[in-house]
């Protein structure tokens, strides 16, 4: 019983230093990357963990001969889904903003269960609960707030900031389709080979996608600044961060795991204020409020 109830703590405390983690990334680190172009960013972000993971899981590569034609496809899929239109589409956000209004934008991803358990109807045929469509409506209602306050939005002034939140959506709508082609993975591998082949599929995706777009000659103008956040987030953020949640995630359960990644919502808001001088405005910290409950709802439902 004391060993479970210790496992229990170390997961806990593994997933909301997880949590903390995305939250400082993402209001404070990958912002710092916004003089280079996005689908560069995002290649360099993939590509420096992966490089990292062949050092410490080279053995990795033995998987593949058990590797089936579906597991080539769900790789793919989470690749081109989470680890490349989402990953660009929240970079691409969170530059927008110009380090105004990042925590709107961290926070509207958030909404990605949303999408995870639509998808997951229509792919993976699970049953949607009881009272989803009011708790994912309160949340979706309260995420406008979030973004807009109480006025109505202004498309010349605003632009931006609409901008940015339509793409921090589809980073949600990727991430969750991710979670799902994920969890179709996650029935015949580890976490370890999941990650492993992740990063390395979304690497050669955005390779391609860089070369093809000529963006490869953006490695002129990577300062040694750059070069410093893009292994600083690498080794913390990317797969470090990756790695300790999911170490976490075998320790708990997913409500605990729930509750413990609040930690990336209230991280982020408290770094915005301390780094970038930035606050929500009452409405906007209330509506925050109201759409995380609501998801956590969503997922308490669920569990």
């Amino acid at each position: 019983m004391e060993l479970k109830h210790s496992q229990i703590i170390k997961g806990t405390i593994a997933i909301s230093i997880a949590a903390i983690l995305w939250g400082f990334d993402g209001v404070v680190l990958t912002p710092r990357l916004y003089n280079l172009e996005v689908s560069y960013v995002v290649l360099i972000l993939h590509l420096i963990p992966f490089l990292l993971m062949n050092i410490f899981f080279f053995n990795q590569y033995k998987q593949l001969k058990n590797f089936v034609r579906q597991d080539y496809l769900l790789f793919a899929m989470v690749a081109f889904f989470g680890g490349s239109i989402g990953t660009m589409a929240i970079v691409k956000a969170v530059f927008l903003v110009n380090f105004e209004h990042l925590t709107v934008v961290v926070l509207l991803q958030k909404l990605q269960p949303i999408f995870a358990i639509i998808l997951a109807r229509i792919i993976l045929k699970e049953k949607i609960r009881q009272h989803f469509a009011l708790w994912a409506s309160i949340a979706i209602l309260a995420s406008y707030f979030l973004t807009f306050g109480l006025n109505l939005p202004n498309f010349n002034t605003d632009s931006n900031t609409i901008e940015a939140a339509l793409y921090a959506l589809l980073a949600a709508l990727a991430f969750g389709s991710s979670t799902v082609f994920s969890k179709k993975i996650l029935h015949n591998h580890n976490f370890v080979t999941a990650t492993f082949f992740r990063y390395m599929f979304t690497t050669v995706f955005m390779i391609i996608f860089v070369l093809a777009t000529g963006y490869y000659t953006e490695v002129y103008k990577t300062t040694s600044n750059n070069w410093l956040f893009f292994i600083l987030i690498g080794i913390t953020t990317g797969s470090g961060a990756i790695f300790i949640y999911y170490y976490g995630l075998r320790r708990v359960k997913a409500i605990v795991a729930t509750m413990s990644e609040l930690l990336f919502p209230i991280s982020a808001i408290i770094f915005d204020y301390l780094i970038n001088d930035s606050l929500l405005s009452p409405i906007q910290f209330v509506s925050a409020a109201i759409m995380v409950f609501a998801l956590i709802r969503l997922n308490a439902k669920k569990n």
